[in-house]
């Protein structure tokens, strides 16, 4: 089964993926919010640099629940 079927087939059958990737879709949104500031202010650069870890995480557990349902 190819990537994208497999995919399909873990949005409808696998809970924790589905969760994921609604996660990743609610921290991606906050990122292209905070993107459209002009300014961050040095609180908002590590409220930043946390999204995108936990977004780079999430991404990356949901990489792994593919290359295990293989």
């Amino acid at each position: 089964m190819k990537k994208a079927g497999i995919i399909s087939v873990l949005r409808n059958e696998n809970e924790e993926y589905k969760n994921l990737e609604e996660e990743h879709k609610r921290l991606e949104q906050s990122l292209k919010e905070m993107n459209k500031k002009k300014y961050l202010t040095p609180d908002d650069e590590i409220e930043r640099k946390k999204i995108q870890k936990q977004k780079l995480q999430y991404k990356d557990r949901m990489a792994r629940l593919v290359r295990e349902y293989k």
